[in-house]
């Protein structure tokens, strides 16, 4: 099954028009409205079905018009507020409060004062809002938010920008949000989850990805199937793929442990753990199946699959010249944590990264990913899918920016959204803990972008797993991620 498409507004509007040529009746707005009114009589379900509605001056309040219409003919008790000026509606939202009106409907310009409703439906902005709301409107979305009501968001939260998931000065915060035609990536990373609530996709009949190829894609969970077949019996250790991780300076031993135990518990067959600190141990007595090595003799051992390089690694000029010469190895290089900011800092290492032979994957934060593009961290997060690109393009590597919504991208330019994770991730060693799971499924054989993209799918899902057996989200840990990503991976296959 293809990945579910996700398009920026551009490319909607592209696919509207695309859409109202190949089959222009029903209007695209009378099938949203159709859509988002079947779901909200679902969601008012035996209540007394008092809802409001609130309407704005695009086509995003058509659509909401459109809802109230078959809401009142279905008996329900709806309120309807216009915050837009009739005469400058787009003609199909025109043609909308017409048949409101025809229905026996009025219209308010305010809330009214101790309103009491069962359902509120928000279409006072769209994916066409290109600025934040003011004045009046942003007022409106202040007491939208503070009704206390369930909110159905048409298309995407009013306020969030529907392809960076930023808040645009106020936003409203949905309990649910119906999106039409095709998800959006707003709606999926950065300020987006916090406001959309639960998603429903309506596709209004239409198969987008026919009309219009999508370079997005949504990261779901059948990313899984396409990784690690089943093992013949006649197997040994070494077909497992060995693993090499380089980092643990004095003080951040666990980072590299972490990432180890990940990569033997997603089944790697040999791992080798290169550590900086002046006086590393020669046992992990928790693990004592990870091999412990001078990182020197890890590199030189030449029978490594995969390397890896930054976790625990520090910035020191020894750490600079492990990570020089693990630049050099003709194997496929995971790179995190201090190993990319020891790139961002040395021109020289940069532009080895944009050289290697074999494939380079790279697993920053926000702030990481900042000092690679040699931006502010704000602006990272300004564009969340944009800044990943960018710097999948200028590494010649397949990043993974990590976060609410983690993005990632190929240096061709495609890119996904991954659907999976919850904030009990944001705890120490998780990110060690992913790239030790992306390092073992590369041991294994998995192809490069196949294998990032499964590790980042699995790392959040077993997080999911947990906090919905209620280990979480608050107190998850690296290591319990380890455990129930095993167990997921293994029930993959």
């Amino acid at each position: 099954m293809a990945a579910p498409p996700l398009y920026t507004t551009s490319a909607l509007r592209k696919l509207e028009a695309l859409a109202d040529a190949a089959s222009p009746s029903p209007t695209l707005m009378e099938r949203a409205g159709a859509a988002a009114a079947e779901y909200a009589r679902g969601l008012c379900g035996d209540k007394s079905k008092d809802v409001l509605v609130v309407g704005g001056p695009g086509n995003n309040g058509g659509d909401a018009l459109e809802a109230a219409t078959h809401l009142k003919r279905g008996f329900f008790r709806v309120t309807v507020v216009l915050a837009a000026e009739r005469d400058k509606l787009p003609q199909d939202a025109r043609n909308a409060l017409g048949k409101w009106e025809a229905a026996g409907g009025t219209l308010l310009a305010d809330l009214p004062r101790d309103g009491r409703f069962d359902l509120v439906v928000d279409g006072l902005f769209g994916i066409g809002l290109s600025r934040p709301p003011a004045g009046a409107h942003a007022a409106l979305i202040e007491k939208l938010n503070a009704l206390g009501a369930p909110i159905l968001s048409l298309d995407i939260p009013s306020g969030i920008n529907a392809d960076t998931g930023a808040v645009m000065g106020r936003a409203v915060r949905a309990s649910h949000t119906i999106t039409f035609i095709a998800h959006k990536p707003g709606l999926l990373t950065l300020d987006g989850p916090d406001h959309c609530g639960e998603i429903r996709l309506e596709t209004l009949g239409l198969d987008p990805a026919k009309l219009l190829a999508a370079n997005g894609q949504l990261l779901d969970k059948d990313i899984l199937a396409r990784v690690l077949s089943p093992r013949r019996r006649n197997f040994h250790k070494g077909m497992a793929g060995s693993v090499g991780i380089l980092g643990g300076a004095a003080g951040m031993v666990g980072a590299a442990v972490i990432a180890g135990r990940a990569a033997l518990k997603c089944g790697a067959g040999r791992i080798y753990l290169g550590l900086l600190t002046p006086r590393p141990p020669y046992l992990d007595y928790s693990q004592p199946e990870l091999m412990l090595r001078k990182p020197r003799d890890v590199l030189e051992k030449g029978l490594l699959n995969v390397v890896v390089a930054g976790p625990g690694m520090g910035k020191s000029k020894a750490a600079a010249d492990l990570l020089r010469a693990a630049l050099k190895a003709p194997v496929p290089l995971v790179l995190d944590a201090d190993a990319l900011n020891l790139i961002a800092a040395n021109r020289p290492l940069a532009a080895a990264v944009g050289k290697r032979a074999a494939a380079t994957l790279l697993t920053p934060h926000p702030a990481e990913a900042a000092r690679l593009l040699g931006e502010g961290t704000r602006a990272v997060q300004a564009d969340r899918v944009a800044s990943a690109r960018r710097l999948a393009q200028r590494t010649r590597s397949f990043v993974v920016l990590k976060g609410n919504g983690s993005v990632i991208a190929a240096p061709n330019g495609k890119w996904w959204i991954n659907s999976s994770g919850n904030p009990g991730m944001a705890s120490a060693g998780m990110g060690d803990a992913l790239t030790g799971i992306i390092a073992a499924l590369l041991a294994q054989g998995t192809e490069p972008l196949t294998a990032l993209l499964a590790g980042v799918y699995l790392h959040g899902a077993a997080a999911d797993e947990l906090a919905a057996t209620g280990i979480g989200p608050v107190g998850i840990t690296a290591s319990e991620v380890i455990d129930r990503a095993r167990a997921l991976l293994n029930r993959s296959r």
